[in-house]
């Protein structure tokens, strides 16, 4: 294993166990999907980076119809499994181990395309181009992005997601992106403060004295979890300058 495997595995291990891994919430989740007007009675839905599927449930339950869960990682299937089983839901949602850059589906074969928190790992531009293949004409889709919500932020936190994001733009900009794509924006809305905290930064902030203690005298290690440590103090310093928004829209039919 190299250096970088390593320090990945321990990127896996503070993200391990946690009810989402990104910001999100079921109500949030309901919200975009009341935007989605004109979906069949039964729609195929496909999601796309589903982690341990707290929104895949919610899908499920809200819509009479089959969901596709897609993560690259198998354990984050398992605990969705598990939780779709105790949510009665099972029979409704198939889970695919696979890589959101070559998925295995038929052209034209879904209704909705569902991502949320997973866009940016191709680039919005390139998912959404990715997507237009996968969707039935007049198919929906819905995702967060992780924008700007003010212009000019504090010279910290924008040297933060230079370093980390530095495709981030605002939502007038992913907007645009949308619709150069050939698509019809149906809405969009910024995801509440609560979204970040009751089943992201809550729980991942409880891990890190834990962790702090397993990876002791391993600096590399350590810094793995002092630049999560960061990420969280950036978010409680400046929550007004940006945030997730959802983005719903819809192909030609």
């Amino acid at each position: 294993m190299t250096e970088d495997e390593r320090l990945f595995e321990v990127f896996l291990d503070v993200q391990r166990g946690l009810p989402r891994q990104g910001p999100g919430c079921d109500a949030s989740t309901l919200q975009a999907l009341s935007l989605c007007a004109g979906l069949p009675e039964r729609p195929h839905v496909l999601d796309i980076g589903c982690g341990p599927g707290m929104q895949t449930v919610a899908l499920a339950k809200a819509l009479d119809g089959p969901v596709t869960a897609v993560d690259l990682f198998p354990e984050y299937l398992e605990a969705l499994r598990a939780r779709a089983s105790a949510a009665g839901v099972a029979d409704r949602i198939k889970t695919v181990a696979g890589d959101m850059t070559a998925l295995p589906f038929a052209a034209g074969c879904f209704d909705l395309i569902w991502a949320e928190g997973s866009a940016y790992i191709m680039g919005v531009t390139d998912a959404l181009a990715a997507w237009k293949r996968l969707l039935r004409p007049g198919g929906f889709f819905a995702f967060t992005e992780l924008v700007w919500l003010r212009p000019d932020p504090p010279a910290e936190v924008a040297a933060f997601f230079a370093d980390e994001y530095p495709a981030m733009t605002d939502i007038e900009g992913v907007s645009a992106t949308i619709r150069a794509g050939g698509y019809a924006l149906l809405g969009q809305f910024t995801l509440p403060g609560s979204a970040w905290w009751d089943h992201y930064y809550g729980p991942l902030a409880a891990k890190l004295p834990a962790l702090d203690r397993t990876y002791a005298g391993d600096d590399d290690a350590l810094g793995v979890i002092e630049s999560t440590r960061r990420e969280i103090e950036m978010r409680r310093r400046f929550p007004e300058w940006y945030g997730y928004a959802f983005f719903v829209g819809r192909s030609a039919a």
